[in-house]
C-alpha cells in the first residue's frame, strides 16, 4: 500500500497515522511524502512542501519495483503538487482513496485555495473512493451541510467531479433527522456512488482525543481494497476500526490527543 501525504511530526495524522494503519490493517505500507509539518497536539506551527520533482521521484521508485494494491493521498498543499499527483496516480492500475486535506483538527489550512480547482478538476476523477469530512465539502463544493438530507444533496455534488464512490463524513453532524435516523449519540456517514447508499452508524464516544481520524479512515479504507474487499466492504470495515481507535484514543501533549492506531493489538 502507498500513501501520498504530508508529515505529521506529532505521529497523529499524515504519513505516520496512515503508516499505523496500514500496518495495524495486515498490508504493508510505503510513502511518498508531499510536505513536512512541524505539529503538536496544539496545532500546525510551519509547514513546508517538497518540490514536484521529489514526490514525483519517491512514487516512481516505489511503484515502479515494488508496485502497489492500493494508495492512499492527504494534504497536498499546492496546485503544482496536486496536478503532479494526479497526473502519477491516472498512469497507475490500483484502487485509489483520496483524502481532499483542507484544514487540520485545529483549524489550520493545509491546501492553498489556489488548488481546490485542480482538487475538484484533476485529483477526484482519479478517486475510487472520496473521503471529504463537512468542512472539506464545503471548500469544494460550496454546500453546507446540517442534516443527513444535507448529506445526500452534498455527496451528488461531490460525485459530479468523478469519483466513483464517495464517502460524506458527518462526525460534525448532529444527527436525529433524516432517513433512518438514529439518536443524537450517533456518529453517521453516508457512503454511495450515486445509485446504491449506505449510511454508516456507530456511537459518538465522548472523547476529544480524535486527531487523525480522517487520515485513519482513508487509510483502512484503502488496506481493505488491498485486500480485495469491495468499496462497501471496505468501507463499512473501516469505520468499525476507525470507532475503535477514536474510542482507545488518548491524551498526548497538551492538546488533542491521537486516536489509537493499535487498539486492536492490545
Amino acid at each position: 500500500m502507498l500513501t501520498v501525504a504530508g508529515s505529521d511530526s506529532g505521529g497523529g495524522a499524515g504519513i505516520q497515522a496512515d503508516l499505523k494503519t496500514m500496518l495495524a490493517l495486515g498490508t504493508h505500507g510505503m510513502s511518498v511524502i508531499t510536505a513536512v509539518t512541524a505539529q503538536n497536539s496544539l496545532g500546525v506551527q510551519g509547514a513546508w512542501e517538497l518540490p514536484a520533482e521529489a514526490v514525483r521521484a519517491q512514487y516512481r521508485s516505489v511503484v515502479d519495483d515494488i508496485g502497489v494494491q492500493a494508495i492512499k493521498t492527504g494534504m497536498l498543499a499546492s496546485p503544482e503538487l496536486v496536478e503532479c499527483v494526479a497526473e502519477l496516480l491516472a498512469g497507475t492500475e490500483a484502487p485509489v482513496v483520496i483524502d481532499p486535506v483542507g484544514v487540520s483538527k485545529h483549524g489550520d489550512s493545509l491546501l492553498a485555495a489556489s488548488a481546490l480547482d485542480s482538487v475538484r478538476t484533476r485529483l477526484l476523477p482519479t478517486a475510487t473512493v472520496a473521503t471529504p469530512n463537512l468542512d472539506e465539502v464545503a471548500q469544494l463544493t460550496g454546500a453546507r451541510v446540517g442534516s443527513e438530507d444535507d448529506m445526500r444533496r452534498a455527496a451528488a455534488a461531490v460525485l459530479a467531479y468523478g469519483p466513483r464512490w464517495v464517502v460524506i463524513k458527518g462526525g460534525h453532524l448532529d444527527t436525529g433527522s433524516g432517513p433512518g435516523a438514529g439518536p443524537a449519540g450517533e456518529a453517521v456517514d453516508l457512503l454511495t456512488d450515486g445509485s446504491e447508499e449506505y449510511w454508516l452508524r456507530a456511537p459518538r464516544h465522548d472523547n476529544r482525543h480524535t486527531h487523525g481520524t480522517g487520515c485513519t479512515l482513508a487509510s483502512a479504507i484503502a488496506a481493505q481494497l488491498a485486500k480485495g474487499q469491495s468499496v462497501p466492504e471496505a468501507v463499512h470495515a473501516a469505520k468499525e476500526y476507525v470507532t475503535g481507535a477514536i474510542a482507545a484514543g488518548f491524551a498526548l501533549g497538551a492538546g488533542i490527543g491521537p486516536v489509537d492506531h493499535g487498539w486492536r493489538l492490545r
